[in-house]
Order: structure tokens, then sequence, then C-alpha cells
């Protein structure tokens, strides 16, 4: 966390700092944004963290009926997010938001909305029609989930947040069931026939979700 680039983003009031990471173990990510929520201040800025994880599967709040993975190597870790299952790994872009929601006067459904046209918006400049659904969070490409979203809100205060898959290695998928739906097909953009590194991913990405914060683009 020490050595992560900072980048004052002025697109709201109060600004918004976008944190790159690099790649980082989860549980230790886990924490460090549990204590940034303990910590911050009604004057403490909203930052964005950018990440990418080595190789875990975590487990979020809703833990009934789960099909867990056997017999491998990659650990799971139960953490304090909303949602099921899923998996987290190299070449997948992570995008933590922690933001005072009570300041930039966002629920959690909008909040959630805005992650999800953020991604839509994304794609869609790359010729590329993606979806929302109601019933189960996160963004598809014809029924394949590409980006998936849990969320901790606390004290007004959000964390966790958004996986978007790009260039990585699908098959710990197949061990699971994706957010709980059993059969949920999972795609990346590189599948997708997008000529996309995580870097290119990551500026673009970030840029679209940072226009969305300044210009209140939400719906409930």
């Amino acid at each position: 966390m020490q050595n992560a680039a900072v980048i004052s983003a002025r697109v709201s009031s109060p600004p918004i700092v976008l944190k790159h990471l690099g790649r980082t173990e989860y549980a230790k990510t886990w924490q460090a944004m549990q204590q940034f929520n303990s910590e911050r201040t009604a004057s403490t800025p909203d930052e964005l963290w950018v990440t990418e994880h080595f190789p875990v599967y975590t487990l979020g709040l809703n833990r009934q009926g789960l099909r867990l993975p056997v017999a491998t190597d990659i650990p799971l870790v139960l953490t304090d997010r909303g949602g099921k299952i899923t998996y987290h790994g190299p070449g997948q872009l992570i995008i933590y938001p922690l933001l005072d929601l009570k300041r930039r006067g966002l629920s959690v459904r909008q909040l959630v909305s805005l992650l999800e046209n953020s991604v839509i918006a994304w794609l869609a400049k790359h010729h590329v029609m993606a979806q929302a659904k109601t019933s189960a969070p996160g963004v598809y490409v014809q029924e394949a989930k590409i980006a998936a979203l849990g969320l901790r809100i606390k004290n007004n205060g959000s964390y966790h947040g958004l996986s978007v898959n790009v260039a990585m290695d699908l098959s710990p998928f197949a061990a699971i069931d994706p957010c709980g739906f059993v059969g949920m097909p999972v795609t990346q953009t590189q599948d997708l026939g997008l000529q996309l590194n995580l870097q290119q991913a990551t500026d673009e990405l970030t840029a679209e979700l940072l226009s969305q914060l300044a210009h209140g683009t939400v719906h409930d």
C-alpha cells in the first residue's frame, strides 16, 4: 500500500484520489480497506483503489446453498462483502470505491448502478453490447458474466467493489457457481476480441467511472 501511485482527480467536490496498488494479496487489501473506512472522517477524500489479486476465492456474507471449491491450491477467504462466491486472479481488473455515500448523495442501489453503467458504457465504446440484471448484480454479455459486484457499507462508507475479467485464466470459475448461480458462464474482454491489456482496460474504465461519478450518472 505504501508504494501506491496516487493521482488526485478533481472530478467532483471533494476530489477523488485514484490509487494504483499493483498486484496484491486479497486479505491484506481487504484489511486495509476496513482500516481506511474505520479511520476516515468527514473531511477524508474519497478514493478509488485499482488492483489485481493473486489467485483467491472469496466468499461473501450470503453463504447458503453454495458449491465450494474442492481439491484446489487456491485459498478461500471468508469476507464481509455482500453476495456469494467468486474468483479473483491475475488479469482481472479490480476497482474498490471507498466513497462517503452520504456526502456524494448516493444510495447503495445508485452506487451499484453507477458501477454497472460504467462497465456497460466502456464496453459499448468497443462495440460490445452488455447489460445489467436486477436479479443478479453485475454485467453480462449474452448471458455470460464479465463483471461482478460486491459491496460493504459501514458508517455511510463503501468498500469492496467491482471486478472485471480482462485477460485471465477463467478455469478456476469452473470449480464454483459464480455468485451462487449454477452453471453461469463467464467471459472476458480478451475472448470478446478486444485487444486490450490490463493497463489499457484500467485507464479506460477508471476514466469512465470517474466521469460518471463527476456527473452523477446514476439510476435507482
